[in-house]
């Protein structure tokens, strides 16, 4: 081959920038619905001869879809003639919302926070918040844990996070257990004694630990809120700038009920309702289900709304025992587990969604009171 030859192939062999895009434009969000270089993922791309490097960067470290957009950059731009080696490096900017001036010292760092919530006691909400920070940290997001359910604060057990021991000036800083950050009223009054207070003053309790608590740079900051549709969650509402509630409840049609009133009251509130998780879903033995607390009630609510159904926890043993221990079971293996890595995974996608679509008017809402 002679010199011109040689020279037009390796003319013809030239990568770039250009052609590194357009092979990443096959990579479709299934949620945006757009490709990820539309949507700005791809970034410090780097091209070395035959050797091309560039990052993905997601809307969050919990994305369940992460490691087969990894495997698909990697395979659309090995199809390049001349490209010999593809380094594709996953990253992630968790997008959020403004603070309040209020809470600008405490939540200012905070990207999201997600509300738990259901209308009734009893229904797996303490067990699926738990499960949900651990799930998300455990896909590498940065997760704070706020147990606001004051007259039956249970994170601490379920968790075995110690007492706080140390302020930064005039702000508490929360333990940290499993790289979560973690805050309950027990830590400070014991775990065998009761929160006897008045609404007001439980409320005021709720206020401090958003107000007073420096929880630091977090992607999602989980608040365990306490069964019913009152003065704390109202208090919540005003003070803490949720970017969305994951409303749980369990196949019944006494929990679907109020599971209801919690819907209408955060609707009513104007906080976005990220999905519904329904607890207890079946138990299964040898590969045949049984529907111990009726059937579908999770699914028909999330239909009659129009929300995602975030996911369905089969009744084991092992979550109990797991909560009891201060081992969460997303943590082990099991189909419990699987079931709550599922949603956790289906949280961050719906909180994604929720910033793509809406932007910033996730940063505030408007609490109107009307007159008698």
């Amino acid at each position: 081959m002679g010199v011109l030859d040689q020279f037009f192939k390796k003319k013809d062999l030239e990568i770039t920038e250009d052609m590194v895009r357009e092979a990443l434009k096959v990579i479709i969000d299934p949620d945006l619905d757009k490709d990820i270089v539309s949507l700005g993922f791809v970034r410090n791309l780097k091209i070395d001869r035959g050797a091309v490097e560039f990052e993905v960067n997601l809307t969050t470290p919990a994305c369940p879809v992460k490691e087969k957009f990894k495997s698909e950059a990697e395979a659309a731009v090995k199809s390049i003639p001349g490209v010999e080696s593809v380094h594709v490096i996953m990253t992630a900017t968790t997008k959020g919302q403004t603070k309040s001036p209020q809470t600008a010292n405490s939540l200012g760092k905070v990207a999201n926070i997600i509300l738990v919530a259901s209308g009734k006691g009893g229904v797996g909400k303490s067990t699926s918040a738990v499960n949900l920070a651990y799930g998300l940290s455990s896909a590498g997001s940065k997760v704070g844990l706020l147990d606001a359910d004051i007259h039956g604060p249970s994170i601490p057990m379920m968790t075995g996070v110690k007492n706080p021991t140390q302020m930064n000036g005039d702000l508490v800083l929360p333990p940290i257990k499993d790289n979560i950050k973690m805050i309950s009223i027990s830590m400070f009054s014991g775990t065998d004694q009761a929160a006897i207070m008045r609404g007001p003053m439980a409320s005021s309790m709720v206020k401090n630990f958003v107000t007073q608590v420096d929880w630091g740079e977090l992607d999602y900051l989980v608040i365990d809120c306490p069964p019913g549709t009152g003065d704390i969650h109202l208090s919540l509402a005003q003070i803490a700038p949720a970017t969305g509630v994951v409303i749980v409840t369990s196949p019944q049609d006494v929990a679907v009920i109020d599971a209801k009133k919690a819907i209408h009251m955060y609707s009513t509130l104007q906080i976005p309702i990220l999905g519904i998780i329904e607890t207890m879903s079946y138990f299964e033995v040898e590969n045949k289900k049984y529907y111990l607390f009726g059937e579908g009630g999770g699914v028909k609510l999330a239909e009659s709304y129009s929300l995602p159904l975030l996911g369905q926890i089969p009744l084991e043993v092992q979550v109990s025992e797991s909560s009891d221990k201060g081992s969460p079971v997303v943590l082990q293996a099991g189909k419990a587990s699987a079931a709550y890595r599922n949603f956790s995974g289906n949280v961050a996608r719906e909180v994604s969604i929720l910033h793509a679509t809406r932007g910033e008017s996730l940063s505030s809402f408007s609490l109107k009171w009307r007159g008698a």
